[in-house]
Order: structure tokens, then sequence, then C-alpha cells
């Protein structure tokens, strides 16, 4: 019997499972295995004491309530998930407890004692209360954000769903897979049948459809879900949201309707465009034309005497009609050509510059202007652009020089890469009344102008239609200067077109 009794006894102290035995009103301890003594954190030397003289901290608690009446019913009570506030080591720790009291009886019924046996859940019951405010916080999201959730159990037919769904479906209660695709557009059944029929596949739901609402009207919605399977791969759920974008439709559709309004405006404008160009290359032709024979006519004219001044004139309306001549053919040839067929042609950019020289003489001689330059290499790109290039930037050169100083313009170049290609870049620099730097990008906005028409005539396009032409060559430009210290432009232009220039509306 004794041998039984100490195996009895080297079993309840070895349990994990804390147990104790309490006798008496005052719950006196008679046994208490490791597990209680470590899970009370009072020390070894509790035997004998009453239960809450070692755990004080409890009498607040309804625990000695509960023992002793088990104690006096004989009626066992049980806990579950119970908050204990211990006090282990000096720090007060917060636990979970499942736990029971148990009476234990004589032979003839009467309780002598009562068993306590607990588990420590804090654990479980911390994972379980952050999973909770994980699903409250995701339901707060779901819930701003403005979708739906639903769950559609594929044994059952039965659907849960939250947040905004019913409101988006327009339905109340619970609903029925049938009634939520007679709620779907006719037109858009093929497209959720292609969806399903992909995920099977794919595990994966995602298509949009339009929603019959209960007043006829249309609403768009984007259903998005996944397949989920059980352990021998057979698809018992089906998870997913559901998202109202109708007005993201509403506003795709309208600026597809825009886009599409303004791309034939700009159709019928670039055909105006190149129409204007074509008449009015034309037009000027036989003017130029005939300013050219009566030139020749009048040099040719035996009964006048010229000196040299009147064949020195006579000899740059020559000049200037020719290179008039050559501006009209530009255009007109460049007004017939597709955006598809834009060719490059190798530009001797010193021509350029010499020929545009040429056509600013006079106010080159009117203000005394000084133009120091360098020898420039040539480059691949349409002559005529190129030439309007640095015709506006040496115009403006001139233009915005000072009243009491001679324009004196500097062009300098050096080799450099764009995108690892070979290029060179340009740089005009004057000594005129120059510009903040705050404007230095500005100023190459279309119909921008940092002077009035009073002080310098202009229409603000010249400098938006040089970074346009640059662009179009696959190039750049930009400016720098400071007020009353003059200005310099530095265009960077690859030396070789590797394809057909894009088309740039100029």
């Amino acid at each position: 019997m004794y041998r039984n009794m100490g195996l009895l006894n080297d079993i309840v102290d070895n349990t994990p499972l804390p147990i104790a035995v309490y006798s008496g009103n005052n719950l006196k301890i008679e046994l208490a295995n490791t597990s209680m003594i470590k899970t009370w954190g009072k020390g070894d030397q509790v035997l004998g004491k009453n239960y809450l003289d070692v755990l004080p901290e409890l009498k607040k608690e309804d625990f000695f309530e509960q023992a002793t009446t088990v104690m006096k019913s004989g009626i066992p009570f049980h806990g579950k998930n119970k908050r204990v506030d211990l006090i282990i080591e000096g720090v007060m720790t917060t636990h979970y407890f499942n736990y029971s009291f148990i009476p234990l009886k004589n032979a003839d019924g009467t309780v002598y004692g009562v068993m306590n046996t607990g588990t420590d859940v804090t654990e479980l019951h911390l994972a379980q209360q952050q999973i909770k405010n994980s699903e409250e916080r995701l339901r707060m999201a779901i819930d701003a954000s403005g979708l739906g959730t639903y769950e559609i159990d594929l044994v059952t037919k039965k659907i849960k769903t939250s947040g905004n769904f019913n409101s988006i479906w327009s339905v109340e209660g619970e609903i029925s897979n049938e009634e939520i695709i007679a709620k779907l557009h006719p037109d858009d059944l093929p497209v959720r049948e292609k969806a399903h029929e992909e995920a099977v596949k794919t595990g994966k739901i995602c298509y949009e459809t339009r929603i019959i609402d209960n007043d006829d009207t249309i609403k768009w919605a984007k259903i998005k879900g996944e397949i989920i399977k059980d352990e021998n791969n057979v698809p018992t759920t089906i998870i997913g949201v559901v998202q109202d974008i109708n007005e993201q439709r509403k506003f795709e559709d309208e600026l597809k309707k825009q886009v599409a309004s303004n791309t034939e405006e700009l159709r019928r404008s670039n055909d105006d465009l190149l129409h204007f160009a074509n008449v009015v290359s034309h037009d000027l032709r036989e003017p130029v034309r005939k300013i050219k024979i009566f030139n020749t006519l009048l040099r040719n004219e035996k009964d006048i005497d010229f000196n040299d001044n009147c064949i020195k004139y006579l000899n740059k309306i020559d000049q200037s009609t020719q290179r008039m001549q050559n501006l009209i053919e530009g255009i007109l040839s460049y007004s017939t050509l597709s955006k598809n067929t834009q060719p490059n042609e190798l530009i001797n950019l010193n021509e350029i510059i010499e020929n545009i020289k040429i056509d600013l003489e006079l106010i080159i001689k009117e203000k005394g202007a000084i133009f120091v330059g360098c020898d420039l290499p040539e480059i691949e790109g349409v002559p005529i652009l190129i030439s309007q290039l640095f015709y506006n930037l040496m115009q403006n050169a001139l233009k915005f020089s000072k009243a009491e100083e001679p324009p004196r313009v500097i062009i300098t170049c050096s080799s450099t890469t764009i995108d690892g290609a070979e290029a060179v870049q340009i740089s005009i620099k004057d000594n005129g009344i120059g510009m903040d730097a705050t404007f230095a990008e500005k100023i190459f906005n279309a119909f921008e102008r940092l002077h009035s028409k009073d002080e310098y005539e202009g229409n603000g396009l010249g400098l938006s239609l040089c970074r346009k032409i640059a662009k179009r060559h696959n190039g750049t430009i930009t400016a720098t200067g400071e007020k009353d210290n003059g200005a310099e432009f530095i265009v960077t232009l690859p030396l070789k077109q590797d394809k057909l220039l894009n088309e740039v509306i100029i």
C-alpha cells in the first residue's frame, strides 16, 4: 500500500499539470505538486499554509469563494480563460488559466477536500487576442477602403459577406450564388465564365462586370477571389473581395472620349498646318522668282552704269532671293513628307551659321555686332529645322542687346556624348541684358515673355520652337545667365541619327 502511495505521489509531483489539494474552511494546502508551486511562484514552503496566506493578491478574486462552495456543496466548478494577476518574485504578472475545483469524498460521500487543477493558457489567449485584433483592424481597413468581402462554401453553397458587399450588390441579408449571378449584366456573363474557367488552372479569379441595380441603373464592379482546396486538392471555398469601380470607369470612359476628340482635333490641326505651309510655299515662290528675274534684268541693263556699291547691293539681293527660294523649297518638301518618311541629311553647321549671318546682315551692321565663331562639325538632321534653331538663338542675342554696348556673340563647341552616342555641345554666349537665373527653364515655355512687347518685339514662341527642334533631333537645349550680364544657350545634338526623326508639332 505504501508502495502504491509512493508511486501515486511521484506521478502527481511530476505531472506538468498544476495540481493542489485543499482542506478545511480556510483551504489549508495539503498537497501541491512541483508544477503548481512553480505557477504560484512563492517558493517551496507552502504545505500546511492557508490558500490566501500564500496568495494574498487573490483576495479580491473569486477563487477562494468558488473552492469553499465546492467544499460545501460537493459540486465541481470549472473556469475557462480566467485572468489571474500573480506576484512572482516581487513582480506582478498576468496569466490566463483554464482551471477546476473538484470535490474529494470519503467512502460515505463526505467531502474532505478540494483538488485544484489548472492549465496555463496565457500564450493561447494572447494569440487569440492578437488574431481578434488583427481581424478587427482588417475589418476596419476593408470598411474604410470601400471593399466588400465574401466567402463561398462550395459544399453548402452558402455565402458569407462583410464590409460593403451588400451595398455594392444592392442586396440585404443572406443571398445565394444564383441571385448574385442574376444581378450581372447579361453581356458580362461570358466574362465571368471565362474568369472561372481560368481559375480552375490558376486558383485566382479576377474580372470586371456591370451590376444591375434595383432601379435598373448599372454600375461597374471588380471581383477578385481565390479558390481554397483541402488536403486532397479538392476545392472547398472561394474567398475574395468586390470593389466598386463605377466612378473609375466613368472617368476612364470620359478620358477616352477626350483623348479621341483631342486626337482628331490634333490631326485636323496638323492637316491644316501642312496645307497652310504648302499653300504659302507655293504662293511665295512666284514673287521670289520675279524678284530674282528683275534683279537679273536690272544687273544686265546696258544703259545703266552701276558703281561698285550698286553691284554689291545687287549681289546681296540675288543672294537673299536665292536663300529665300531655298527656304521655300525646304518648307514645301517638309510639309509634303509624312512623319514616317522624314529623312536625315548631312548638315554643315558652319554653312548654317554663315547663311544666318547673311540673313541678319542689316541688324548686325546697324548694331555693330561682333560674332566670334569656331569650326563646327557636320551633323545629321533636317536642315530647315536646324537652321531655324540657330537663327532664333542668334537673332535673340542681337535683339536683347544693351543699348550702350555693341552686341558680342561668341559661338564655341566641344565634343560630348548623349546616351553613349557621339554628340556636339554648342554654346552661344552674348553680352546682352541677360536674365534672372530663376527664369532659365521658364523661357522655353510657349508664349512665355520676360519683357513686354513694347520693349522687345516677338511672339514668345522662338525658344519654345528651339527646344522642340532640339528634342526632335534627340538633343537638348538649356540656358544660363545673369541679369545685366549676358545669357548663354547650350545646344547638345547627336552627330548621327540612328533612325528617322519622330514627328513633333512645332
